[in-house]
């Protein structure tokens, strides 16, 4: 009687949750139906002025186009994107709360012992919304007019020249690594809080050079403020038609570029993921959104969130070895 007892007592718990789990799944279903019904964020774990700001906000304007409800674009810089990532992981999961991650989510993995999440596990992958090339670019006190006369002068000049980056991790400080290594030099790095900072400085000339976003960068070497030598992509950019690769300037191995993709909690219903999917996409095959980021050397992608978690998996991958090979190391 007693072993009857508890096992229809273990029957009626294993109901009411298994009611329990039904509920939370009606729950999050009918809030899948309702998305959205308010505005939306996304946060963009740099300082304003950069390429992941410039993607940020050209995506908060266009999306509302399809989605119904305002988009905010919320600058939250610090830690090599750690701060701004962080923030999304703790947010509800609720797909109000978005975050344009990129190189550095993939780096950290490796330049960091400990990190407070796990990027595979904590974040959901929804889209991988651009890419772009970084413009190698000096200051015009620098007596160099191609990749091949900047590397000569490093080298008759060890460890005076300077290189900024938008921090420890970004595509452009990985940029500048693989320049160091590649090339033979012996060149120093000064990371900032976000690409536009390093731009201002670089104008300003406190650094030699900036592997910099196109979008922060291109505009100052069309004033003539800033020279452009090269892009870090295996081909041109159309921003910069005239500007040569690295690997057509002398270094025929050297490919790097930028990455943007939006992440949301992990937790986040499926249906809101394939809806913000959808409308990220359509967004992404928008002419004008395209011609846009096209003049400011931004590509479009698009693809699914299981193209996307894949294509992340690759790249941690790609960057651990980079990280290794340069023996990079946060202070």
């Amino acid at each position: 009687m007693i072993i009857y007892q508890h096992f229809h007592t273990t029957k009626l718990v294993t109901g009411a949750a298994t009611v329990g789990v039904l509920s939370l799944a009606g729950i999050a279903n009918s809030h899948a139906q309702s998305f959205p019904n308010r505005p939306l964020r996304i946060v963009a774990p740099y300082v304003p002025g950069g390429g992941v700001d410039f993607v940020a906000r050209a995506i908060a304007q266009k999306l509302p186009e399809f989605l119904g409800q305002q988009v905010i674009v919320e600058n939250r810089p610090g830690g090599g994107t750690i701060i701004g990532t962080e923030l999304v992981v703790r947010a509800p999961p609720d797909g109000y709360t978005l975050l344009l991650g990129g190189v550095p989510n993939t780096v950290n993995i490796s330049l960091f012992k400990k990190l407070p999440y796990d990027l595979m596990r904590d974040l959901a992958p929804i889209i991988l919304t651009t890419t772009a090339p970084n413009i190698l670019a000096v200051h015009p006190s620098i007596p160099a007019k191609s990749v091949k006369e900047l590397i000569a002068l490093a080298k008759s000049r060890p460890g005076e020249l300077s290189f900024a980056s938008a921090g420890i991790g970004s595509s452009n400080h990985l940029s500048g690594e693989l320049f160091r290594i590649t090339a033979h030099i012996n060149i120093v790095h000064v990371p900032y809080k976000g690409g536009g900072a390093a731009v201002v400085d670089l104008i300003a000339g406190h650094v030699s050079m900036y592997f910099g976003t196109t979008p922060s960068t291109v505009p100052h070497v069309r004033t003539g403020k800033l020279r452009g030598l090269a892009v870090t992509t295996a081909r041109r950019s159309q921003a910069t038609p005239d500007v040569p690769t690295i690997a057509e300037a002398g270094l025929p191995t050297f490919e790097q570029s930028a990455w943007h993709g939006l992440f949301v909690p992990a937790a986040t219903p499926q249906a809101v993921i394939a809806r913000l999917n959808n409308d990220v996409l359509r967004v992404l095959r928008s002419p004008d959104f395209v011609a846009r980021l096209a003049a400011q050397g931004v590509d479009t992608i698009g693809n699914t969130p299981t193209e996307f978690a894949a294509f992340i998996k690759q790249d941690i991958e790609k960057y651990a070895k980079l990280v290794k090979a340069a023996g990079i190391r946060i202070e």
